[in-house]
């Protein structure tokens, strides 16, 4: 399959046209940003990473009955997937206490929740992707309330498959943020799973696996997203 015209470029991948109009392929960057693009950077390594984690997970997840936008990798930095009309939230779900919501909330670093908490913010980085609620969402006409429910149920059952998936392989997930998506009606996963989009600790040492170590400046950063790629793909 042949890449066509350039649709879109974000912060992390770029997003192709083909012969086929249901059909885009996806090119996954080294480009790193932090807190809403203020900080940039590169990792080396990192859209081959991403790219190909994300289609493993993407895959285990088609496996155990959710619908997500992955159609076929192409090679290490590029896969062919569903086009399809993104719902401009972004959806967060967080087990453990971390980053914004420790700040927000007064909550220790590394505190279990009671139960995992969903979010959503709206994605609009001149707004800085502020945190929205229901109301909110149906009142802008941004989802319905049957798509709304789907949306929560289909992000806690994708949470409760990923923990006990990487749980196997020493890893805690902390958070993550998806994005979701609509293909003939219906809401599938159309965003990556990756260290870039989750907060990753080993289950041991509690060593963070993700992009917090290029937001703090922790160093071997290169390193722990080839080390969740390694655990991912044994």
């Amino acid at each position: 399959m042949e890449k066509g015209e350039l649709l879109y470029e974000g912060k992390a991948k770029r997003v192709y046209k083909t012969e086929d109009p249901k059909l885009f392929i996806v090119s996954y960057k080294d480009d790193a940003t932090a807190f809403n693009g203020e900080k940039k950077g590169t990792i080396v390594g990192k859209g081959v990473v991403n790219n190909r984690m994300s289609n493993i997970m993407c895959q285990m997840l088609e496996d155990n009955g959710i619908a997500t936008h992955l159609v076929k990798e192409l090679n290490e930095r590029e896969t062919v997937v569903r086009a399809v009309e993104i719902v401009p939230l972004e959806v967060i779900v967080r087990n453990v206490a971390a980053g914004s919501f420790s700040k927000r909330f007064g909550v220790e670093e590394g505190t279990v929740l009671k139960n995992p908490t969903l979010e959503f913010c709206l994605k609009n980085d001149a707004l800085g992707d502020p945190m929205i609620n229901d109301y909110h969402i149906l009142a802008l006409d941004i989802a319905t309330e049957k798509e709304l429910k789907e949306m929560r149920e289909m992000t806690f059952k994708i949470n409760a498959l990923l923990v006990e998936h990487f749980k196997k392989i020493g890893v805690k997930l902390i958070d993550f943020k998806i994005e979701l998506g609509r293909v003939d009606g219906k809401i599938i996963l159309a965003d990556e799973i990756s260290p870039d989009t989750c907060r990753f600790w080993d289950v041991e040492t509690n060593e963070k696996l993700d992009k917090d170590r290029f937001r703090r400046d922790l160093g071997g950063v290169e390193e722990v997203y080839q080390e969740m790629l390694n655990r991912v793909t044994k």
